[in-house]
């Protein structure tokens, strides 16, 4: 199995704690992800053991989806989830790093297990590109919320 990283940074205007609630707030997600449509389904969505879903793709019921387990909750810097679906399997870390009393970085981390062996290889190449910039643009919506 191969594994490939991907890491983005934007800096939010606002404070950690205001940045980390609106990370946080997961169904919100869906107004600035690319693409995607984020819910909870399992837990308080607050703690290590709880289950967000996103479906990324065209409409509503094509694409992608990705369950994701939070394994680490340590607010309001980080949070770190465990991508559990049938295909997408890896690792998410969500970090905030305060830079003053108006301004915040957002650290996105990805480590990705790509399944399919070669092939999975040849397609993480394919599709990186759009996976990078679709996150890329997300954040910089993200950021304009706030």
């Amino acid at each position: 199995m191969f594994t490939r990283e991907v890491t983005l940074e934007v800096i939010l205007p606002a404070n950690i704690e205001k940045s980390f609630s609106a990370m946080v707030n997961w169904p919100a997600q869906s107004d600035w992800m690319l693409g995607t449509k984020v819910w909870l389904s399992a837990g308080d969505g607050q703690s290590v053991g709880s289950e967000i879903t996103a479906l990324t793709g065209i409409g509503s019921k094509l694409g992608l989806l990705d369950t994701m387990r939070i394994t680490n909750w340590e607010p309001p810097k980080l949070v770190e989830v465990l991508h559990v679906g049938k295909i997408l399997k890896g690792v998410g870390i969500f970090k905030l790093e305060p830079i003053s009393d108006n301004q915040t970085k957002f650290i996105w981390y990805e480590s990705v297990w790509l399944p399919f062996g070669i092939f999975g290889l040849f397609g993480w190449w394919l599709i990186k590109p759009g996976f990078v910039y679709g996150v890329r643009k997300s954040l910089k919506k993200f950021s304009s919320t706030l």
